[in-house]
């Protein structure tokens, strides 16, 4: 929660503010949480790093509401806004090199000739945001929602465009010199041949297939790619995608239906992953699971006695659901192998069970049993 002596100072208005920081440069200043809502903070000095060099440090503001105020040239370099309220506010001309806005609401917000160097928006909501001749060097856009988002005349060195959602997303004339569009529609994307390309730049395999080659040549040609292999790429997408991907969720202990259902799956074209081929050992469970909802169109979850009782499962669930609200469409896939998940006391699973439609593989040890539900499940997962 916010330090409620710093938030009568700020509500006291910025030059009450500022004197305090020049006065306290190396107290930490926390206003988490806090209402701002309209507030004008114009020039404000909200960083440490401004005052005190120290660029590892920075003023918290994770979770405030700061929708329609005004930070126009305010000193913001490393400050933490994760999930912060920022819709509707005008940061033009703001310093915010190194900040966290991470899973922020940004949408409608002005971030015109912004310095975002180095920033943190990993699936941050960019949507119909305003950042022309905005400076995002470095920054890492992943999973961002930037639909009809203006970037026009940015700086996109070395930004991280991965998994971006990036429809009627307007970037005419910006810089991009070791960008990475990996994984990314690029259909919806005005202005690409205005593009001014500084040095190549990444465009996956998973980009080109995402956008079935409709990609201006004279960008894939910046980006780096040669014609004979912008040729080949083209021949590659002329047939659609006939299967949405997949990742199976399951126990291990039920390893041997897993297996011959990423088998079948894989022998029919359906590009599928599940946890003992992809998991790295090591790898952080939630992190993993986060990321394997992101990536793949939907989740297979494999119903039994033993992984309805997972915290891990559930956890997969509640990002999964998350997806759904924020696309408007399913993304989980429930499949059963016995009657457990309609006995669960697990809020989770019965939920589930009392909204989905679940694919009943109960008998998959009996061969034409077993057809029966794949082919049925084949035909639900084509795209």
């Amino acid at each position: 929660m916010a330090n409620q002596e710093q938030l009568e100072l700020i509500r006291q208005g910025v030059e009450v503010w500022n004197a305090w920081r020049k006065e306290h440069p190396e107290t930490k200043a926390d206003l988490s949480s806090a209402d701002l809502r309209g507030a004008d903070l114009s020039q404000a000095v909200f960083s440490e790093a401004f005052l005190s060099h120290d660029l590892a440090s920075g003023i918290n503001f994770s979770h405030a509401n700061l929708s329609h105020a005004h930070l126009g040239k305010a000193f913001l370099d490393s400050a933490n806004f994760s999930r912060a309220d920022l819709s509707h506010t005008n940061l033009s001309g703001a310093f915010l090199s190194g900040a966290f806005l991470n899973y922020a609401n940004l949408s409608h917000a002005n971030l015109s000739h912004t310095y975002l160097n180095h920033t943190n928006l990993s699936e941050a909501d960019l949507r119909d945001a305003h950042l022309s001749g905005a400076k995002l060097r470095s920054a890492n856009l992943s999973y961002a929602y930037l639909n009809r988002a203006f970037l026009i005349n940015t700086d996109l060195y070395r930004a991280n465009f991965f998994g971006a959602y990036l429809d009627g997303v307007d970037i005419s004339k910006a810089i991009v010199e070791q960008t990475i569009f990996g994984n990314v529609d690029l259909r919806g994307v005005k202005g690409l041949e205005t593009v001014r390309h500084i040095g190549p730049s990444t465009v996956g395999i998973d980009t080109l297939l995402h956008s079935e080659g409709t990609i201006p040549e004279i960008f894939l040609r910046g980006a780096g790619l040669s014609d004979s292999f912008i040729e080949y790429a083209r021949s590659l997408t002329q047939r659609p995608i006939q299967y949405y991907t997949c990742f199976i969720s399951y126990s291990s202990k039920d390893q041997d239906f897993a297996t011959r259902l990423y088998a079948d799956l894989q022998s029919n074209n359906v590009r599928c992953w599940y946890a003992p081929e992809d998991m790295k050992i090591g790898d952080r469970i939630r992190q993993r699971i986060d990321e394997s909802i992101r990536i793949y169109d939907k989740l297979l979850l494999v119903l039994s006695r033993h992984s309805v009782m997972s915290s891990w499962m559930e956890a997969e669930v509640e990002s999964a659901l998350e997806k759904e609200r924020r696309h408007n469409k399913s993304v989980l896939f429930p499949i059963r192998l016995d009657d457990a998940v309609e006995r669960t006391t697990q809020a989770w699973a019965a939920h589930i069970s009392q909204t989905r439609h679940i694919g009943d593989f109960t008998r998959w040890k009996e061969h034409d049993a077993y057809q029966r539900g794949l082919k049925k499940l084949l035909r639900d997962l084509k795209a």
